[in-house]
């Protein structure tokens, strides 16, 4: 892959193209595109460092397994989102593990490097604090909705800021989500019968279509309106 393409792939993320031009021509300077198969561990929680990642292709697991070996499953990160920010900031170990869902390409950006670049600019520092509050914003608002909305919102509303990249705002959405169901219910913390109850009803009022570890927007408009608010069917899944 040449400097260009890298470029135009990472500028589909929403934060490397809001980002200072000086930092974008760094971080590509100093980072390796990296492939994972499939079910590979890139790190585990507790592990050290070793840097700032971004999805270019494929997906990636975020969660924890306990010793029982049950999963709670945080997020999945799909192309073009950045990941292991955090310990960027404290200087501690991983807080939790990330794993390849499927073949995935990385682009790694060294914590060596990424740190002295820092030392060389602490005014970059402002656009990783950027990043870090809006994941943080994120993880603020979900907690909230598993406090005070019913499931069919919650349910609507993850598949949204899904499609929109985690931007959290309007904009182009992806019409395919490649996520299995039971992966959606672990990151709503719901049952896999009341999610696979609450989008056959979005499928049955036209807002969906659903195959095989994917689902698809057919109308963003009506998922949009489940967001806000939900029909009785709905609200007793």
């Amino acid at each position: 892959m040449t400097s260009t393409e890298l470029f135009n792939l990472l500028d589909r993320s929403a934060w490397f193209r809001a980002a200072p031009d000086a930092l974008r021509a760094q971080l590509i300077e100093l980072g390796r595109t990296r492939g994972l198969p499939a079910g590979q561990r890139l790190f585990n929680r507790g592990d050290a460092d070793d840097g700032f990642y971004c999805v270019l292709d494929g997906l990636m697991r975020i969660g924890s397994i306990t010793a029982s070996g049950r999963e709670a499953l945080l997020a999945v990160i799909e192309p073009v989102n950045w990941f292991g920010e955090i310990a960027l900031f404290d200087g501690q170990t991983r807080t939790h593990d990330a794993y390849a869902e499927r073949d995935t390409l990385l682009f790694h950006v060294p914590r060596a490097a990424l740190t002295a670049l820092l030392e060389r600019t602490p005014a970059f520092w402002h656009a990783f604090g950027l990043l870090l509050t809006h994941k943080l914003r994120l993880a603020f608002d979900a907690i909230e909705e598993a406090a005070l909305l019913p499931a069919a919102q919650r349910v609507a509303r993850r598949l949204l800021l899904m499609a929109g990249g985690y931007r959290g705002g309007a904009g182009a959405l992806r019409r395919v989500l490649k996520v299995p169901q039971e992966d959606l219910a672990m990151m709503l913390a719901l049952s896999r019968q009341t999610t696979n109850q609450i989008l056959r009803q979005f499928e049955t009022q036209g807002a969906l279509a659903l195959r095989y570890a994917e689902i698809e927007i057919v109308d963003a408009q009506k998922l949009r309106a489940f967001a806000v608010s939900t029909n009785d069917d709905a609200e007793r899944a």
